[in-house]
This record gives structure tokens, sequence and C-alpha cells, in this order.
């Protein structure tokens, strides 16, 4: 567990970065995120090479969820995740965002049950009716 606060290396790679922060379980996967304009740093697209130094802000979409962090320390090898979590804070704003979201996804599934039965021959063909009508 090496943090980066020698003034010679101020800075680090994006993608190595936020494999030691424990946002993704590899750096290959960080580096396919990146280039897929999932992660943006500084409100921008970026390269996986990038150098991340302390105070970047940068935004992760991980499945429905959307992350805004403040890079806070730096660090170039995996630890645990308490250890991770002391490398960046996540924005004020960004957590409840993520709780807003997360509960109105949890009351959509709730309004609209999966059914139990599939359609028997009967409601197939209501079904079919009413998608031909739209």
């Amino acid at each position: 567990m090496t943090t980066s606060q020698d003034p010679q290396k101020n800075t680090i790679r994006l993608d190595k970065w936020l494999w030691a922060a424990r946002f993704y379980r590899t750096r290959a996967i960080a580096k396919q995120m990146i280039d897929g304009g999932k992660v943006f740093y500084n409100s921008q697209r970026t390269k996986s090479g990038k150098a991340v130094s302390i105070g970047d802000i940068i935004k992760i979409r991980q499945g429905f969820e959307e992350k805004e962090v403040t890079v806070i320390a730096l660090a170039d090898k995996r630890s645990d995740a308490t250890f991770a979590q002391t490398l960046y804070q996540e924005s004020k704003q960004s957590v409840e965002t993520r709780e807003k979201n997360s509960l109105a996804r949890k009351q959509g599934i709730l309004l609209s049950p999966a059914s139990d039965t599939k359609p028997d021959k009967k409601q197939r063909r209501k079904l079919r009716e009413f998608k031909e009508r739209i």
C-alpha cells in the first residue's frame, strides 16, 4: 500500500487510479470503461493514460449509478476497500442523486410487478391485436 505523496510523482494514470480506488476489478476493465465513454475527467472524455492529480473531479457511470468524486489522494497499488475509500470523496449532490434514482427504480418495480404465469393463447392473441392497432 503505497501512496504517491512525494513531489516527484504528483500524478498517476487514470486507469491505474480507478483500479487502485476499487471502482473496477482490473485495469483492463477500467481502460475499456474510459475508452467507452463511461468515465469523464473534469467534465470531458479522456484517454486511459491521462495523468490524474489531487483535486481533479472524475465522473463515473456504473450501470444505473453515476458517481462524481474528487481525488484527494493518489495510489499506484491496489489495497483493501477501507484504504481505497480514502483516495476520493464523493460529492453530496452525487450521493443524493444516486439515492433518489435508487428509490425511483425500487418504486417502479413495485408498481409493475412481473406476472407469475405466461399469457395463454387467448391473452397472446389479444396482446398481438393491441400492439398491431398502435
